[in-house]
């Protein structure tokens, strides 16, 4: 069937506004992820739909919630991160601010788990800035001791040189680490009682 040039017209007017409505959404949602600077500077109310990450224990009792800390418009919003620990009845337990002044000298979350037992909540991080990007840093939420510890301290001062872990048994993590000093492409997995370990630092100061 052959169409009328006037209806042919308006047909491709038509696919030409969609096809640019289609780029225009994907244009704006590349613009709110990714973890990256960004070429152009985006407009200052973009990126207000934004949701944090939930992550419910396994045993329903509490949830670690990470929020995108949207302070540079040079970059998405998810480049640094705030988490906020919160009782399955909504009273936050307690929080770390990820976040830097003006949006380069921070961290956002690169993995997160709770332990199988509910008892830690670990995540990974990388550097808002691009600083060291072979380092990982990990820490570890201490249900008990309601407190947020550095993964490093209970590995010798070790640094994480990947974002990826795992957990065996539970609340034992398997992370990685290097092999001596200075060797980042050489990792070696290192094994963390979490419980034992907590157990063993220092209580914090008043």
């Amino acid at each position: 069937m052959r169409l009328e040039a006037p209806g042919f017209l308006r047909l491709c007017a038509l696919v030409a506004v969609s096809t640019m409505l289609l780029v225009d959404c994907l244009a704006a949602a590349d613009l709110c992820a990714g973890h990256r600077l960004l070429r152009t500077r985006r407009p200052e109310l973009s990126c207000a739909n934004v949701r944090p990450h939930i992550y419910p224990s396994p045993d329903g009792t509490l949830r670690a919630v990470v929020f995108p800390v949207d302070i540079s418009l040079d970059a998405t919003p998810d480049m640094e991160s705030r988490i906020v620990i919160r009782s399955r009845n909504g009273d936050t337990l307690a929080s770390k601010d990820y976040s830097s002044a003006r949006g380069f000298n921070g961290y956002h979350v690169v993995n997160a788990k709770w332990s199988p037992d509910s008892k830690f909540f670990v995540y990974s991080l990388s550097s808002s800035g691009g600083h060291s990007p072979w380092q990982f840093p990990m820490a570890v939420y201490g249900r008990e001791s309601n407190a947020f510890v550095a993964f490093s301290e209970m590995i010798d001062g070790n640094p994480t040189i990947s974002g990826d872990f795992k957990f065996v048994g539970p609340h034992t993590v398997v992370a990685s680490t290097w092999k001596q000093p200075g060797a980042i492409e050489d990792k070696v997995p290192v094994t963390v009682d979490l419980a034992a370990a907590f157990a063993k630092l220092p209580p914090p100061a008043n």
